[in-house]
């Protein structure tokens, strides 16, 4: 069974194509990393599986379950809504910009969603999300408010807040652009221990470092469209479209 699979996802702002005809099959326990340009349609296409995005054409799977089937913006399936939050729920994300609730305590923007969205009760709430910032190396500062953390704290709270609803699968959306180059290495040993620790994980990322070493998978993304993809040696030691290479190179020498 696979975690999560897209067949020919295409994607349209308007008369500008986005995603075109993008296809990959992700499985369990599997890290897959989506490189490539700004604009190559990477953040798109990881909108489009939470449905933060709505496809124009092509089917979205999670763990085989079809969830949307679309052929040239006419939809030919719709699974029943109940049915569909539930598949939905099993996917976490994590964004760029961490949209904690500044009024909240780290503790209350953890347990928040645990509470109202899969009901469960508040103190299992609360021993959930502490055994989380344990998790993520924050455990005293459960009492904070976002506003006095580092940039890099914020993010682990929300990587914490987003396991705290027990996803099976874990998207990132280049978690690690908004902060600071001393901040980016805290947020990425979170990823490496959620990785070692068997989570299904999509990550958008720009630290190739990171890629070559946790994926299973990377896949080069440009244009709108999945130009290569393969094991992280293939893509870094023996990239075969030019556009890959050329990426490469300037990725790696800046």
């Amino acid at each position: 069974m696979s975690m999560i699979k897209t067949v020919d996802i295409c994607k349209s702002f308007g008369d500008f194509e986005v995603l075109k005809h993008v296809s990959l099959t992700v499985e369990p326990k599997e890290v897959v990393c989506i490189i490539g340009p700004s604009g190559a349609g990477k953040s798109t296409y990881l909108r489009t599986l939470n449905h933060l995005e709505h496809i124009n054409n092509g089917q979205i799977y999670i763990e085989d379950k079809l969830l949307d089937d679309y052929d040239h913006g006419e939809r030919k399936f719709k699974l029943p809504s109940k049915e569909r939050t539930k598949a939905l729920l099993e996917v976490g994300m994590v964004f760029q910009r961490f949209n904690l609730f500044p009024h909240k305590t780290v503790l209350e923007n953890v347990m928040l969603a645990p509470v109202h969205v899969r009901k469960i009760s508040e103190e299992q709430a609360y021993d959930k999300a502490i055994d989380l910032l344990n998790r993520v190396g924050l455990a005293e500062k459960i009492n904070e408010y976002p506003n006095n953390l580092s940039g890099g704290q914020q993010q682990r709270v929300a990587i914490a807040r987003a396991l705290a609803m027990e996803p099976k699968i874990m998207l990132f959306d280049e978690p690690t652009s908004a902060l600071d180059p001393e901040l980016v290495g805290e947020v990425l040993a979170v990823m490496r221990q959620l990785a070692e620790d068997g989570m299904t994980m999509i990550v958008v990322t720009h630290e190739m470092g990171f890629a070559r070493e946790v994926a299973d998978k990377v896949v080069f993304m440009a244009d709108g469209k999945i130009e290569e993809a393969g094991s992280p040696q293939t893509i870094f030691q023996h990239p075969e479209s030019e556009r890959l290479q050329q990426f490469l190179k300037s990725v790696i020498s800046q």
